[in-house]
Parts: structure tokens; C-alpha cells; sequence
């Protein structure tokens, strides 16, 4: 298995201090830009949307 691809959003403009997300399997792995090397924690693709609907609904 390979290694995933972390990307970070285009919001963070080019700043060092955000959360780098993955998909890994349906799933999705998210990380601290500054400390890649501690790990990452993975989210199964309901929590994966649970939380991207409370962000949406805490931005309107």
C-alpha cells in the first residue's frame, strides 16, 4: 500500500499552521501540516461528512 497524498486547502495560503487531509481507502486521514510525522487520524466516510456539514453550517 502506498503512502497517501496529503493536500491542504487553498484557503490556507501557503501557511504552515493547517490540517492536511488524505483519502485512504473511502476514508479520509487528516494531520497536522506542522508535525506530518506524528501520524495522522482517519475518518470513516459518514464522520468524514458529519463534520464537513457542521463546518458549513458554522460558516453561514
Amino acid at each position: 500500500m502506498s503512502d497517501p497524498v496529503f493536500r491542504k486547502s487553498s484557503h490556507s495560503a501557503g501557511a504552515n499552521e493547517c490540517v492536511e487531509v488524505a483519502s485512504v481507502l473511502g476514508s479520509r486521514a487528516v494531520r497536522d501540516s506542522k508535525h506530518p510525522k506524528l501520524g495522522h487520524l482517519t475518518f470513516g466516510s459518514q464522520e468524514w461528512t458529519a463534520f464537513l456539514g457542521t463546518l458549513r453550517r458554522q460558516t453561514t
